[in-house]
């Protein structure tokens, strides 16, 4: 830690920091992911010097800050940390941005752990930015011509089809029996709602 604050010292004044101070930085983050409080010094450190966002290119970096944000109960700023960060790992920043929404609910409903389905909702509640997908989400919906096509069956055939039925529209789109089976069993349930 005090060759890093030697480093960091030095270099204060630069553009842009050298990378071995970043990866000396990656480094102790990783050290010390189980002493709270000197994780805290050094997250300190880093974001109060002028070159912070060369920093968070870091995801070693990104994951100890999360890490305090969370701690402190600043999910706010942990989830501004993560839009503006410019770590490559995409697939990891967006897990990160789940934890930090699991452990706010985790929080309102005074529980130690979430089932799939609150952690489900609250996905679906919070997804992440474009900044951290520029891709897009991955959706598991259906096609708009597949969903027609099973809202047609439902409204001029039936809601509640049986098993030849289910197997021939699974063969006519390309699915699973069980994807029609479970579609229709979702479009009966949002009928009643």
């Amino acid at each position: 830690m005090m060759e890093f604050m030697a480093m960091l010292k030095k270099n204060e004044n630069e553009h842009r920091p050298p990378t071995k101070l970043l990866n000396l930085a990656g480094q102790l983050c990783q050290e010390l992911q189980s002493s709270t409080p000197s994780l805290e010094k050094l997250v300190e450190v880093m974001m109060g010097c002028k070159n912070k966002g060369d920093f968070l290119t870091n995801i070693h970096v990104v994951r100890a800050c999360v890490s305090v944000h969370i701690h402190k109960g600043q999910h706010d700023a942990a989830c501004r940390l993560l839009e503006y960060c410019k770590a490559e790992e995409k697939e990891e920043l967006v897990q990160l941005w789940h934890e930090i929404h699991y452990r706010r609910a985790m929080e309102k409903h005074q529980t130690e752990f979430l089932t799939p389905l609150q952690r489900f909702r609250c996905r679906k509640r919070n997804p992440p930015p474009i900044s951290l997908c520029p891709e897009g989400l991955k959706t598991r919906n259906y096609s708009e011509e597949v969903r027609q096509h099973l809202h047609r069956f439902a409204a001029e055939v039936t809601a509640n089809p049986n098993k030849k039925q289910r197997e021939r529209l699974a063969r006519d789109m390309n699915l699973q029996p069980t994807q029609v089976y479970n579609w229709f069993a979702n479009y009966r349930r949002r009928q009643k709602s």
